[in-house]
């Protein structure tokens, strides 16, 4: 149970209003937040909880209302004037600049500088500092690592680092875990903890009830822009907060598999990528889920995009279907039927500025062609039309832009788009991440429907109930390799962190 709080206001909304083109994101939202408590706000997708984070943050204004940091009012202009005022976001869409180190980020505008020269950055405190601050994750970090190098777990945790770093008095977290192992967030919830004693108050948002339950004092539940509830976490369960927030009871949420695994429909052999991964084999069958876990920079992602084409493996062979392959290109993967459902949706999944109708049908765009090469545009407005009804796209139209989509619709219509791509195997690389209980039901079932068609699934996740609850055999990789191979039915989340983290070996069946 977390601590009790000062009872003293420091942040509160009233009746605040911002609308969107026919979205009403905030309608008359209030919120409260105390001095040295954790706030948790949960809702669906399109509830409202980012686009009030991004008011109190200054970047969006509201239209209405009337918003008071300790008793003043409070309306920033931009994030840098929220930030003045000690109020500190950590987005879920990340703002690191990937050109930039380590120690860069953490401290962008706020360097140390050289006292007889100021225009010149002191590197050596500047590390100093850094390293001090990574000490928090228990991260052995080189600071002049530049971020793009990093694979996104780490630039999450980063990101966090970086907001911490300010000391701030208010610090807004949007789903802070998304991309974090059990044992980042074991971390994340320590230095929680340490801020609340010293009297930071926290907005945390995030789609894990349990981790409310850890680690808040308050929930507020947003449904449709607005505040239906807010009362202290004793005195609510998991299933009440579900029921207020629209998502219907939670049960059985991951399926259960009702066909047989068919034959090999995938293998890797002795598959290596640069200092990344080396050796590492398995197979998927068809019809198949193949479970994969591992601590940040275990080489989970590095592998999924060497298997597409993105980044090619240096040694190894591929084969589908028990023919060996050449996959040098993702358009060679898409030619073999292997498809990549990416972790990072917005920078490398989906066509941000294009349409659900556009999105839908890109891996395969070809197939709309003639021999002219004019588009069939009649057959792609049918396939995104069944694709939105089918995955239950939430959107005015299939020529709404995919950016102007919640998290979850997004997430969908990335999904939409490979399982119409047809693939064999699919990689799904976090695929609930940041999504709420209801699309991730959504996109649970549509994995189990999926299988039980034949297509070998490679399910890569930092959320170990997910991968117990989809996989019938789980992987584990730690530093580049496979370090455990379980059954289902062997597999817990303890052997699961204890061979990940290297603590205890897991079975390696031959």
């Amino acid at each position: 149970m977390p601590d009790s709080p000062d009872s003293q206001t420091v942040l509160e909304v009233r009746d605040v209003v911002k609308t969107f083109p026919g979205v009403r994101a905030l309608d008359n939202v209030c919120f409260e937040l105390r001095k040295g408590e954790v706030h948790a706000l949960v809702g669906e997708n399109g509830a409202g909880k980012s686009t009030l984070m991004h008011v109190l943050g200054g970047v969006l204004s509201p239209e209405a209302g009337e918003i008071f940091l300790d008793g003043r009012p409070f309306g920033p202009a931009n994030p840098h004037a929220a930030a003045d005022e000690g109020v500190c976001v950590v987005f879920q869409e990340l703002s690191l600049s990937p050109n930039l180190s380590v120690a860069e980020n953490i401290f962008a505008h706020r360097q140390p500088v050289r006292w007889k020269w100021p225009d010149l950055i002191d590197r050596r405190l500047l590390h100093e500092r850094t390293g001090a601050i990574l000490e928090r994750f228990e991260l052995q970090m080189d600071p002049a690592t530049p971020v793009r190098n990093l694979p996104v777990a780490l630039r999450q945790v980063v990101e966090i680092l970086k907001a911490i770093s300010q000391e701030p008095r208010i610090l807004i977290l949007d789903e802070p875990t998304s991309s974090l192992t059990a044992v980042e967030t074991g971390l994340l919830f320590e230095n929680i903890r340490q801020l609340k004693a010293q009297g930071t108050s926290v907005i945390y948002i995030s789609h894990h009830l349990p981790e409310i339950f850890e680690i808040a004092n308050r929930v507020t539940v947003m449904r449709d822009g607005r505040n239906v509830a807010t009362c202290d976490v004793t005195d609510v369960t998991e299933d009440e907060i579900v029921r207020k927030r629209g998502g219907g009871e939670v049960s059985d949420r991951y399926g259960r598999r009702e066909t047989p695994v068919g034959s090999e429909g995938f293998r890797s052999e002795g598959g290596r990528r640069g200092e990344a991964f080396d050796d590492v084999s398995f197979s998927v069958g068809r019809g198949e889920i193949v479970g994969m876990a591992g601590l940040a920079g275990s080489g989970r992602t590095e592998l999924a995009r060497a298997i597409f084409g993105a980044e090619p493996l240096d040694a190894g062979r591929l084969y589908v279907d028990e023919k060996p392959v050449t996959v040098r290109s993702p358009g060679q993967a898409i030619a073999n039927r292997i498809g990549y459902l990416t972790e990072e949706r917005k920078a490398q999944g989906l066509f941000m500025r294009m349409s659900v109708r556009q999105n839908c049908v890109a891996p395969v765009l070809g197939s709309f062609a003639n021999r002219w090469g004019l588009m069939n545009e009649k057959a792609i407005t049918a396939l995104a039309a069944r694709s939105r009804a089918e995955f239950g796209i939430v959107t005015p139209s299939v020529n709404q832009e995919v950016g102007n989509l919640s998290g979850g619709n997004q997430q969908k219509v990335l999904l939409a788009m490979w399982i119409d791509a047809g693939p064999l195997l699919l990689i799904a690389d976090e695929p609930t991440r940041g999504v709420d209980v209801g699309a991730k039901s959504e996109i649970y079932r549509r994995l189990r429907a999926l299988a039980a068609d034949g297509v070998g699934i490679l399910l890569i996740s930092s959320e170990l109930p997910e991968v117990l609850g989809l996989g019938d055999r789980i992987l584990v990789m730690r530093a580049g390799r496979i370090a455990g191979r379980f059954e289902a039915d062997q597999a817990t989340e303890e052997k699961l962190i204890a061979c990940a983290t290297g603590i205890g070996a897991g079975s390696n069946p031959t």
